[in-house]
């Protein structure tokens, strides 16, 4: 088994087109890019026993975005090590590895979602699948640069565009599998028609001289539903919400074409270089801050280099991975509740899909523009234009809520889709930014210790856009609990205002509730659930706008003695 998959098995015949690599290094990319469309899971995986809206113990969006957030952690973390384990195995014992740990923690993941268990839903997706994230991500890149010396920026944009355009065919494919698999549960009929009570904030009925807990869905909860249904009261753990299914396909899948690709993996010989081609005289590496040296990995770390496109890779992928991981959620909650009829389950699932679309688009377009204008102007563009854009979310959400009208849908769209094609594209550009800086021939290692920078983003950005947005949710909530009639309010929970805190943590009050007994005029605070976000991830731009602009050439101390 190691000679098949032995580096030196894999080195290229002379003739060999290099036009044959990228197809198997995009294919790998498209398998593991569906993380990006994880959005689409949340709404699932948070009522997998409600399956029509949460129940009192089903998971929260805060637990369900963690496994994002792990899966994130552990690519970076396994991309330091696969990095440099790389450079010495070769691609295809890497992209094999990384075929077993992505298709295997969707298994695993399957399994926890059936049992209902966090820990192996983090354990399965998180941890496991992290770890093929990272080998998956680090094994196309570093082997597209040494193919295309001569356009590093459009070959490392080849590879990573795939990851980039992931989600473009997996959100619509998990959409397509979680609706084949989902199956409503027993519906009892409407509030009136049903005798319900309170217990610990949660709600039951008798059914069959049992008591059952249930979840009630009004009128403003309906477009939020998973499938459409009516209003009314379901059983909690009647119905299947189709996600376990889902995950156990994903998993056979995604191992069987990341395998087919790994095996198609192929390595220049020693000294390889394009024809007619040769590398840039010192006058033009000078110029645009090119090297025509190389530095080992371990050097590079004593760097100040390193460690400032360490800052700038990391508060780039910070202020747009959080975003990305609620996605399908942030969308339905600013415009959901102000453009209904617009934006439904459907419409968020297509916003999850362009993300994908542009930021598989972005990838390309500016790391092969980097080629010409340099790594470091290219950059400056993302920030500078990235804190304008962050800024102007929050204006239009205020806006639609004050005015329900879709030329803010509009902006809002245009806004954000602009700002993932420069969160991909600076994914894309920082291998060949790494080239320019540290050489060619270690960039694999160093990239692969780089991406440490994307596993503290994945930290800090979903962590903090959640937490931000639960805080302004239970805000939000109290607010309203304090205009609402009391009599209304024990009316529609079971329970008087009092009881707030108790309800609130079994889920039985929402922001859509208390809307609907709030007096007339009343703003619904929805829309504005994400703007202390979007101040702050303009704030982390301005940051590595500084840290890019104090980039220079790698001291000549640091280089390699041949």
């Amino acid at each position: 088994m190691s000679g098949i998959l032995s580096k030196q098995r894999i080195v290229a015949a002379p003739g060999f087109n290099r036009w044959w690599v990228p197809p198997a290094s995009v294919a790998i990319h498209l398998c593991i890019g569906s993380v990006y469309a994880w959005s689409i899971f949340d709404p699932t995986l948070t009522r997998t026993l409600g399956i029509v809206r949460s129940a009192a113990e089903d998971w929260t969006i805060k637990q369900t975005n963690f496994t994002y957030t792990l899966a994130i952690v552990f690519l970076g973390l396994s991309a330091a090590f696969g990095g440099r384990w790389m450079e010495r195995v070769g691609p295809r014992v890497v992209g094999t590895v990384a075929a077993i740990c992505w298709g295997g923690g969707f298994l695993i993941a399957a399994l926890g979602i059936q049992l209902h268990s966090l820990w192996l839903l983090y354990l399965g997706y998180g941890v496991i699948g992290g770890c093929g994230l990272g080998l998956g991500y680090v094994s196309p890149v570093s082997t597209l640069i040494k193919w295309f010396p001569d356009r590093r920026g459009m070959a490392a944009g080849m590879a990573i565009m795939g990851f980039g355009g992931g989600a473009f065919i997996g959100a619509p494919l998990k959409e397509w599998l979680i609706r084949m698999f989902y199956r409503a549960p027993e519906f009892l009929g409407k509030v009136d028609e049903v005798m319900l009570s309170t217990d610990q904030g949660r709600r039951f009925t008798e059914v069959a001289g049992q008591l059952k807990e249930v979840v009630v869905v009004g009128p403003n909860e309906i477009g939020q539903m998973i499938v459409a249904g009516s209003e009314g009261v379901y059983i909690v753990g009647t119905g299947n919400v189709g996600v376990a299914t889902t995950f156990l396909i994903l998993g056979l899948g995604y191992a069987v074409v990341m395998l087919v690709a790994a095996f198609s993996y192929r390595l220049p010989a020693t000294n390889w270089q394009p024809a007619n081609w040769s590398p840039p005289s010192a006058g033009q590496a000078n110029s645009a801050m090119i090297t025509r040296h190389h530095v080992e990995p371990n050097t590079a770390l004593k760097t100040p280099q390193f460690y400032l496109v360490w800052i700038v890779l990391c508060l780039n992928v910070t202020a747009g991975i959080g975003v990305i991981g609620i996605a399908k959620t942030m969308i339905g909650e600013i415009f959901g509740t102000t453009l209904p009829d617009l934006v439904d389950a459907g419409f968020a699932a297509t916003y999850v899909l362009m993300i994908s679309v542009f930021n598989m688009g972005g990838r390309f377009f500016w790391a092969s523009l980097s080629d010409k204008i340099g790594r470091q102007r290219t950059y400056t563009i993302f920030f500078v234009l990235g804190i304008l854009l962050y800024l102007s979310i929050p204006l239009t959400a205020m806006r639609v809520s004050a005015a329900p009208n879709a030329i803010w849908l509009v902006f809002f769209y245009a806004a954000s889709m602009i700002i993932f094609t420069m969160y991909g594209g600076g994914f894309a550009t920082v291998p060949a930014y790494l080239a320019d800086l540290f050489g060619a021939r270690f960039v694999g290692g160093i990239h692969g210790r780089l991406l440490t920078a994307w596993s503290t983003a994945g930290v800090l950005g979903p962590v903090a856009i959640t937490w931000l947005r639960e805080r302004t949710r239970q805000s939000a909530i109290r607010d309203l609990a304090a205009v609402v009639n009391d009599q209304d309010f024990k009316r529609s929970f079971g329970a008087p205002v009092s009881e707030l805190p108790t309800l609130l943590e079994a889920k039985t009050v929402t922001i859509e509730k208390l809307i609907e007994i709030a007096p007339a005029g009343t703003v619904n605070p929805t829309a504005s659930l994400y703007n202390s976000t979007m101040f702050l991830m303009a704030g982390l731009l301005a940051l590595a706008l500084v840290a890019n602009l104090q980039i220079r050439p790698v001291n000549a101390r640091y280089h390699l003695r041949d």
